[in-house]
């Protein structure tokens, strides 16, 4: 599009460029606003001293409005000073031409820029589909990730039919965990450094470690020896070593490694007495510390063969009360606001 209010510029500029290019011809601002309205040009030729409204505003519209703003224009004037030059390509001019123009001139300076304007909207789309692209291999990659973890989770229930339920409800149980904690000021930065989706995932391997016990304890009817809970407490242990193998094998290592910390640290207590390490306090990591409260939680509330499932009320008052000794104490008050939801997801089993 040519915009110019002077007659004999439009003719001139449209002869110069009708061979190679179709030329709209438009007298004013205003009128410009009306055609683009029915057209989109490639390039705008666009004076600057116009009655009504000048080049500057009409640029500034033009640069307003989002779905235009790309349209490369080229300032027309009788101006040639560095002000008038200085002021035009800030508001957004690819370039300059002092009128009265020469034909020749004005028809490469269009070239040039409708060369350019091509190469920026090839590149646009070149970036779109690099884009798409990573789209598509972001979610492949996932889609593996969230196999791997079917996979193991697959593996982790054959070897005990009873952890089948437990599983899928601390996975539940920890994102209601998750959700709630990060209002709290004490979790908040933390908990939104991790790959949440993936932490989640990664909660359902928290006993993984259980497929290296023996049958005769894993299995066992009654209650366990103290010899026999020595060695099952050992499945906190077998469980990071089978994680870290599999890291060894992958390519991406990170994903698998928040599953990692729950396994060894979901048996850590606050005040020390817990289990592999007797780490305590904020020593154990925030994950450990949140799976810890939902991994008994779910096993009071669950039938094994040496004990009857307790009451949602009876469960929660043992995690209450379990604060300062077995459980963080902020994780428990989380824990109390979405003690309702635990219940509800416990109902349904």
């Amino acid at each position: 599009m040519l915009v110019d209010d002077n007659i004999t510029n439009l003719a001139v500029g449209k002869n110069a460029l009708v061979e190679q290019y179709d030329v709209y011809t438009v007298p004013s601002g205003d009128k410009f606003f009306k055609i683009l309205e029915m057209v989109e040009p490639d390039l705008i030729l666009l004076d600057v001293e116009m009655p009504v409204m000048n080049g500057y505003e009409v640029i500034k519209k033009l640069k307003a409005d989002p779905a235009r703003a790309s349209i490369p224009v080229i300032f027309l004037t009788a101006k040639s000073d560095m002000h008038s030059e200085l002021e035009g390509l800030s508001l957004g001019a690819v370039d300059y031409i002092a009128k009265p123009f020469s034909p020749p001139l004005l028809l490469k300076r269009v070239e040039t820029q409708l060369l350019l304007e091509a190469q920026r909207r090839e590149l646009q789309r070149y970036n779109s589909g690099l884009q798409k692209m990573v789209e598509e291999k972001t979610r492949a990659v996932a889609d593996l990730q969230t196999a791997v973890f079917d996979l193991l989770t697959e593996v982790v229930e054959y070897r005990d039919d009873e952890t089948g339920g437990h599983v899928s409800r601390t996975s539940i149980y920890f994102q209601i965990m998750v959700d709630s904690a990060l209002r709290d000021a004490a979790f908040q930065d933390e908990i939104l450094s991790w790959d949440i989706r993936m932490m989640v995932l990664s909660s359902r391997l928290h006993d993984i470690g259980k497929i290296a016990i023996r049958d005769s304890i894993l299995l066992k009817p009654g209650k366990l020896t103290p010899e026999e809970f020595e060695t099952m407490k050992l499945h906190t242990i077998y469980g990071a070593d089978i994680i870290e193998k599999i890291e060894k094998s992958s390519p991406n290592r990170s994903f698998i490694d928040h599953a990692k910390v729950m396994a060894l640290t979901h048996h850590e207590k606050w005040d020390g007495s817990g289990y592999p390490h007797g780490l305590a306090g904020a020593d154990i990591p925030l994950a450990g510390r949140i799976m810890a409260i939902v991994d008994v939680y779910d096993a009071l509330r669950s039938k094994r063969p040496y004990k009857m499932p307790i009451s949602s009320e009876q469960a929660a008052e043992i995690i209450i009360q379990g604060s300062g000794t077995h459980f963080d104490p902020q994780l428990v008050e989380v824990f109390r606001e979405v003690a309702a939801s635990f219940e509800k997801v416990s109902d349904l089993a």
